[in-house]
């Protein structure tokens, strides 16, 4: 089969915050449209919410053989900017790049790429973000795959706080 003949994965630009948008319009129009998308924790008024956002922002990607299909089309579509193009040509992602990343989706359609936590009690840890980004402590105790238990030297005293795993690294 030629290489010409065979549907490639290219990258549309989206207006902000409208890549849902965009990806209902193109599907509408029989474009295989691909959304990768996450699952982020919210917390507000001391409850978790779970929402799934764009894993890439502005970005989505469409499947087009270029040698049967028209991509002018997508380029007017509500929600897209324009077509990623080089040489007034889409330009193609490499061969396995949208598979790679479908086969870390889960039942939910979200991409998710399972961080082993290496922290263990008595480690010595750094924050990397939040308020206490920087500071230097000892992690007390792990309390689940989520939420470690941290001791911070703040002003001469020892403060325990609890903070999600993915804000802190051993050092």
């Amino acid at each position: 089969m030629n290489a010409l003949n065979e549907p490639r994965w290219y990258v549309v630009h989206t207006h902000p915050r409208e890549e849902l948008k965009a990806l209902g319009h193109l599907r509408r129009q029989n474009y295989e449209a691909y959304l990768p998308r996450y699952a982020k924790k919210i917390r507000h008024a001391r409850r978790v919410e779970r929402v799934m956002r764009p894993f890439f922002p502005r970005y989505l990607f469409v499947s087009l053989n270029l040698a049967m299909q028209d991509w002018c089309p997508i380029r007017f579509t509500l929600g897209v900017c324009d077509v990623v193009c080089f040489g007034g040509r889409p330009t193609p992602l490499p061969t396995g790049v949208i598979e790679e990343l479908q086969c870390y989706e889960d039942a939910e359609g979200c991409v998710g790429f399972k961080r082993q936590n290496t922290i263990k009690t008595g480690d010595e840890v750094v924050m990397l973000s939040g308020p206490f980004a920087r500071l230097f402590g000892l992690c007390e105790f792990v309390a689940d795959n989520e939420r470690v238990s941290i001791l911070l030297d703040l002003l001469g005293r020892k403060v325990r706080v609890m903070v999600e795993a993915e804000a802190v690294a051993a050092v």
